[in-house]
């Protein structure tokens, strides 16, 4: 006997079988139990989604001889005719292929006939978008007054392209994408009764890769199964198979990112193109990456809504600390862009190529975020290199060696408290400050606060600005750190005080900003030379 893929094996047979559409099955069911069934019904949704299946279970029940809670039974003849595809009451056309004039007036023909047993004479039409204006036109009159023995049903992915003189005449249901969950439980069941063996990471990429679709769904699973054919399906397994990369891929691709390491980052995709990663699928996952470490980001509540394990979502709170809201939003327009792109590129590895050398170049943008990851870039260079400044050529007295019109004298001794002057420096070091705080709660508390002064007082306001913030403002601990990774890179003491934003008025006088323009205008004023 020949093989039968899954997704027809496992069709659903009666309304309970049918996953993800509850709100759609029990009204067709209380419809049928109470004998008040429409004449003209248009499904639509994406793919996969059940609307044909649904369409075949309504088939059933409107003429099966005993209906069980608005279910067919699956027993009587006229179930297992219509099941079998023999029955004469069932007509199911392919408006695709069959899109003409001349096949709806068949219709319109054939309608004028009862049906031979049963209570219904169904016309099942799917992907009814494909048909011709004139198509549409001869379908019309039937559709607005059918005989009281004809249901028609109307499947489709693309109800935009339906005139709407059709969509006035049925009764719409859209189907919606089926969550991740109730695919992945779906098939866990259909596993335990096939008895194979599959991991449930597994499972569940599987269930994201479908976006939706059940079919799609069943459909990966079985070419994962065919290729490891009696051994348990793994999650590496399933990678190799799909052409997907595994997200610890991308946390080292977003660390060469970082380090504007152009030559690693393509050798790394090299070695993803050596394995045989799909392109397509590599921008979409990336994508779907950067968008995960974007909600990480924005809220502490997202564990539900990212779907990922317990273990990965510590991974990826740590990958979220390492890049700024602003630049992971850059990142995901350029790979947005590049998805578009790609569908009808020749070369889809050089569009790569580019876009990933523009993530780590963003000199090669003007755009406002672009530009502000240039300043940032300039002051880490300023942080990490040494300044030299041009001094002016003097001339000197031949008797001491020292400049003319001046006397020698000593250096004096730097302060050791830091002026209020001296604060504008933080700004310029204030990230790789909050970079060696300890703690990753503490360093993204501080990577949304804002460091601020007050003029004639020396201490510096760290305003936090949400309430995430008061866990540390009593914390004497974190405000000696503070204090002793500032004296470390400025070379001065700060005395350091935490402040609510809500609370900011209570300090008692007005906070000023340290802006990134007060900070390059202070230390970008004269020629300067990077020594690495």
């Amino acid at each position: 006997m020949s093989y039968t893929a899954l997704y027809r094996k496992f069709r659903p047979a009666s309304f309970a079988d049918v996953k993800g559409q509850e709100h759609i099955v029990t009204t067709l069911k209380n419809q049928i139990a109470a004998e008040r069934i429409g004449h003209a019904y248009l499904f639509c949704g994406t793919r996969g989604t059940g609307k044909t299946t649904v369409a075949k279970i309504l088939a059933r029940a409107v003429n099966c001889e005993h209906p069980v809670d608005g279910n067919p039974c699956g027993e009587c003849e006229t179930c297992k005719a219509i099941a079998a595809g023999t029955s004469m009451n069932v007509i199911e056309i392919d408006a695709a292929s069959n899109n003409g004039v001349d096949n709806i007036r068949e219709i319109r023909d054939e309608v004028a006939y009862s049906p031979t047993s049963g209570k219904y004479k169904v016309y099942i039409i799917d992907e009814v978008h494909m048909l011709s204006i004139g198509a549409f036109n001869a379908l019309l009159k039937t559709l607005e007054e059918p005989p009281s023995y004809v249901i028609f049903i109307l499947a489709t992915t693309e109800a935009h392209k339906i005139p709407i003189t059709i969509l006035s005449r049925c009764q719409r249901y859209d189907f919606k994408r089926i969550p991740l969950t109730t695919i992945a439980d779906r098939m866990r069941e259909l596993m335990n009764e096939e008895q194979v063996e599959v991991e449930e990471k597994a499972l569940r990429y599987i269930a994201k890769k479908a976006d939706g679709s059940m079919r799609d769904a069943l459909s990966l699973l079985d070419q994962c199964i065919a290729f490891y054919l009696g051994q348990k399906l793994t999650y590496d397994h399933v990678l190799e198979v799909l052409g997907a990369v595994d997200t610890e891929e991308f946390g080292r691709l977003l660390r060469e990112v970082l380090e504007n390491n152009v030559v690693q980052v393509i050798a790394h995709l090299e070695d993803l193109i050596m394995q045989g990663r799909e392109l397509g699928q590599f921008v979409t996952d990336f994508t779907w990456y950067l968008r995960n470490l974007l909600l990480l980001k924005s809220s502490d509540d997202m564990e539900d809504v990212l779907d990922v394990s317990t273990e990965n979502l510590e991974t990826l709170r740590e990958e979220a600390g390492l890049v700024r809201n602003d630049t992971l939003m850059r990142y995901i327009r350029i790979f947005s862009e590049l998805s578009n792109q790609m569908k009808y590129a020749a070369s889809k590895r050089v569009l790569l190529e580019v876009a990933l050398i523009k993530l780590c170049r963003p000199q090669m943008e003007n755009d406002e975020i672009s530009m502000a990851e240039r300043i940032r870039a300039l002051e880490k260079k300023l942080e990490n290199g040494r300044m030299v400044q041009a001094a002016p050529i003097q001339s000197v007295w031949p008797e001491t060696g020292q400049p003319a019109g001046q006397e020698s004298h000593e250096p004096e001794a730097e302060p050791e408290m830091a002026a209020p002057e001296d604060l504008q420096e933080v700004m310029r070091l204030w990230n790789s400050i909050v970079a060696s705080a300890e703690g990753q709660r503490f360093r993204q508390t501080l990577a949304q606060a804002v460091p601020k002064f007050q003029e004639n007082d020396g201490r510096l306001f760290v305003v936090f600005s949400d309430f995430l913030g008061e866990t540390y403002l009593n914390s004497e601990e974190k405000k000696q750190e503070l204090e002793k990774i500032i004296e470390g890179k400025l070379g001065k003491h700060v005395e350091v005080k935490f402040v609510l934003r809500a609370d900011e008025h209570l300090v008692g006088g007005r906070l000023s900003k340290i802006s990134v323009e007060d900070a390059i205008k202070k230390f970008v004023h004269a020629d300067i030379e990077i020594e690495d």
